[in-house]
């Protein structure tokens, strides 16, 4: 994630947005800071970097889900294709909980992002799924000890006497 400069103006009490961009200049990346040396400012290559189509991305669950072999995606697609196969873990959590008894108590996507080193660009870089199930299991002896105590706090709380 960026900084940017006008959240900068709100940290530094007594300076304005204007004054901290005349001390800190513009943001610069490294393509545009070659072009520039270079004597070329308005020549920066928009064309991907060798390190933006070198990027493969690759699932590392033990899921049956897409990316379980390194595969290149253009730096436009890379967020709608990453949340797909997020959204695959999404629902291989929801079809285990129905196979096995359990319901799925939360589910939750992160995707995340980077800095390409060379060029500049911020990237999706891959992303994470976090599920809770929960599992009924009538057998185990605290399951039973906690229905038990459940049963003993909620007693009486329903309670209504007509008068």
């Amino acid at each position: 994630m960026g900084l940017s400069v006008g959240s900068i103006g709100n940290q530094i009490p007594g300076y304005s947005d204007s004054q901290i961009r005349r001390i800190a200049g513009p943001t610069v990346t490294p393509m545009e800071e070659s072009a520039l040396k270079s004597g070329q400012p308005g020549k920066v290559n928009k064309a991907e970097c060798e390190t933006c189509k070198a990027r493969k991305y690759q699932d590392g669950s033990d899921e049956n889900v897409s990316f379980k072999s390194a595969q290149h995606i253009s730096p436009t697609a890379a967020g709608s294709r990453v949340r797909a196969h997020e959204q695959e873990h999404v629902s291989n959590a929801y079809s285990k909980a129905a196979q096995d008894g359990g319901r799925v108590l939360q589910a939750s996507v992160a995707i995340h992002t980077a800095v390409c080193p060379e060029c500049g660009r911020t990237y999706i870089s891959g992303g994470t799924t976090t599920t809770k199930i929960a599992y009924k299991n009538e057998n185990n002896p605290y399951q039973k000890g906690l229905k038990k105590l459940h049963g003993l706090a909620t007693e009486g709380m329903n309670f209504d006497k007509q008068i």
